[in-house]
């Protein structure tokens, strides 16, 4: 696939080498952020009072200009913890402010972090002692989702299910060994060094293109257990919507980018998509085609319901009800965004549409996007 849009940002396609004398730590953790009043204490603790991975580790948190708030937390916390170092992050961007704390960074290992999350006391030692290990590139775990409401518990649930994203491996707490992308991770710090920073101009899917391009280049990313950090998904139907067609849409942009995909099966939902728009119309030229269009869509619901019920019998039946229409955000979202960037970045050769720059979390401004 071809655009006539921008390449990547000159920033990301920077090879960052330092000085031997600037590396004197053993984990730099990045923390990207914008208006997290709310988590962002329970945060910045959980990852300061790790425990030791093997010697001295920093705590960069990157903000992005807050107006909450959020910089009066930081600087508080940052007079109770030395190694708080706080950055203002004045493109307000997740790439963008993940990029200037590894610039500033001092660790052998780069640990990127998001302000809605808790880590356990052992994450980045884990972490650590993964890559040492396997000698992999880059090391993530298990984020498991757990949630506050009802609404929020299914999308919880259907999060660790292979149905909503295909089986993709990061989404399975118990998986260990290779994988695509993991959620957030620990980087080696000479990857930077390789392969560049993170790609300013994607609003999303940022680590899914660092970490393809990581895989192109010939480096290894590895999934374990004992790395487990936990997660708040979206709070309702219609934000897990909005953010599986951005999910989507970003996607069609990293291809392009990249000139290839991590997996076929992030190619399912746009077909599927595509099927259910396109078949009732070319069903009036050929009417055998809304029989078709009837058995796709007829099958899509029974797998849907049953995986529904398959879930709801182990988790509680309370949540059969909005299972289905959970499901059906991950799958119609995807697939339809993924569609809308086809149109949008190889069709039409434009540059991305405005909805799709606003992410869609209230307070998410710098927040980094999950992998699918």
């Amino acid at each position: 696939m071809h655009v006539n849009s921008p390449s990547i940002n000159e920033s990301s396609s920077t090879i960052l080498r330092l000085p031997s004398s600037m590396t004197r730590c053993i984990v730099t953790a990045i923390v990207p952020c914008r208006n997290e009043k709310e988590s962002i204490e329970a945060c910045v603790r959980s990852i300061l009072e790790q425990e030791m991975p093997g010697g001295d580790f920093e705590l960069i948190v990157v903000d992005g200009l807050s107006d909450d708030g959020t910089r009066e937390i930081l600087s508080r916390l940052s007079g109770e913890y030395p190694a708080l170092k706080v950055i203002a992050n004045r493109k307000r961007t997740m790439p963008s402010g993940v990029n200037l704390a590894i610039t500033a960074a001092c660790g052998r290992y780069i640990a990127i972090m998001g302000a809605h999350n808790r880590y356990a006391p052992d994450y980045l030692r884990q972490a650590v002692r993964v890559l040492e290990e396997t000698q992999a590139d880059n090391a993530g775990g298990s984020m498991v989702c757990e949630g506050e409401s009802y609404v929020q518990e299914a999308i919880a649930l259907a999060h660790h299910s292979g149905f909503s994203v295909g089986g993709a491996r990061w989404h399975d707490p118990q998986y260990e060994g290779p994988a695509d992308t993991v959620f957030g991770g620990v980087y080696r710090r000479e990857v930077f060094d390789r392969i560049g920073l993170f790609d300013e101009e994607l609003v999303r899917n940022q680590d899914d293109e660092l970490n393809l391009r990581l895989v192109q280049l010939g480096g290894s990313i590895w999934h374990s257990p004992r790395i487990k950090s936990w997660y708040k998904p979206r709070r309702s139907l219609k934000a897990l919507l909005r953010q599986y067609v951005q999910y989507g849409y970003w996607r069609v942009r990293v291809v392009q980018k990249r000139k290839a995909v991590a997996s076929l099966r992030q190619y399912v939902p746009g077909t599927f998509v595509f099927a259910l728009l396109s078949l009732p119309l070319a069903a009036f030229l050929w009417s055998p085609l809304w029989w078709l269009w009837l058995g796709i869509l007829t099958a899509y619901c029974f797998c849907t319901i049953g995986i529904s019920l398959t879930v709801a019998a182990r988790r509680g039946w309370r949540y059969f009800p909005i299972l289905p229409p959970v499901f059906a955000c991950y799958h119609l979202g995807y697939g339809a965004g993924f569609l809308h960037g086809m149109v949008d970045f190889v069709l039409l050769r434009r540059r991305a549409a405005g909805f799709h720059s606003t992410l869609t979390r209230s307070s998410e401004s710098t927040e980094r996007s999950s992998p699918s």
